[in-house]
């Protein structure tokens, strides 16, 4: 292929993926989470990873490339251009592959079965609109004790590492009976760590009035029977879940006594429960006329 012919190419090619990569955005517009490409130090972050490990040498599935360090706002989720400012960098690649020129391994990141680029992201973005199968990386391994799988996007990440943060407080801390009986479940990462708190806290106000410490679980159980239960009854009764869509009972337990605590120490000791669940709903809860466009995100943008 002569240069003209291949500059030509490469121009058609780049405007190829650049319109696939719109035309995604546009029918994923209420679920940003299946076109974005992820961010490792957000999913670093979330995950809690351990140890770091240099693997050397491997061969990649480019499907299993879920992310990058530092430019995930520059590519989807397929690793298709989104801007015009790549376009001579991607375009010179593409010529090169078109030409058969051996290009330098890419270096990546591994994360449980997920890869992310620390070098190379053109390369792999060219490499994904050829169709090439695998490519060619020195890799780093991160340890993490959260399941990660090839795939996940940034929600089933988070949902992993609940679930995972869920399990510790059963096996750690013994409180399988009172979150399996209370049917306890968050929908965000840290939020059981924040549970624990409160039954340490209740359990150093009854050990004041005991010799012996008191064991965590007999301490979790009058927590959960005194403090939980009553406060789940207030929101049940008020029908409060109804105006915070995606969220959980145990969610509005932590949210309500973060607020009946703050209000407690502006009003007084006595300030009530039900008006402090009254006041957090009607701050952060929302409705269709409050809010259509998230109504309208949360009642058709929920897929399959």
């Amino acid at each position: 292929m002569d240069k003209n012919s291949a500059n030509t190419q490469a121009s058609a090619d780049f405007n190829k993926a650049r319109n696939k990569a719109l035309f995604n955005t546009i029918m994923n517009i209420l679920r940003p989470e299946r076109r974005e490409l992820l961010s490792f130090y957000d999913v670093k972050s979330l995950i809690n990873t351990k140890t770091e490990s240099y693997k050397g040498m491997q061969t990649v599935k480019i499907d299993d490339i879920a992310g990058s360090e530092g430019r995930y706002t520059d590519f989807n989720k397929a690793f298709l251009p989104k801007k015009e400012h790549l376009r001579k960098r991607w375009e010179s690649i593409d010529k090169a592959h078109m030409s058969d020129v051996i290009l330098p391994p890419i270096k990546l990141y591994k994360i449980g079965d997920m890869y992310f680029v620390r070098d190379g992201n053109h390369r792999v973005s060219v490499a994904k609109a050829q169709g090439v199968y695998s490519i060619d990386a020195e890799v780093s391994e991160l340890t993490t004790e959260v399941e990660v799988k090839a795939g996940m996007d940034m929600l089933e990440l988070k949902k992993a590492v609940i679930s995972y943060e869920r399990q510790q407080m059963i096996d750690q801390a013994d409180l399988d009976g009172i979150i399996e009986e209370g049917n306890i479940f968050f929908t965000a990462p840290g939020r059981y760590e924040e549970m624990l708190q409160h039954i340490l806290g209740h359990k150093y106000f009854i050990n004041m009035d005991h010799e012996e410490e008191i064991p965590l679980p007999i301490a979790a159980r009058s927590w959960y029977d005194n403090l939980y239960v009553p406060i789940i009854e207030t929101i049940r009764n008020a029908k409060l879940v109804s105006r915070f869509p995606g969220r959980t009972e145990s969610d509005l337990y932590i949210w309500i006594v973060k607020q009946w605590h703050y209000l407690k120490e502006k009003y007084g000791q006595e300030y009530p429960l039900e008006a402090a669940a009254a006041k957090y709903t009607q701050e952060y809860g929302y409705s269709l006329f409050k809010n259509p466009v998230r109504w309208f995100k949360e009642k058709f943008g929920k897929g399959d």
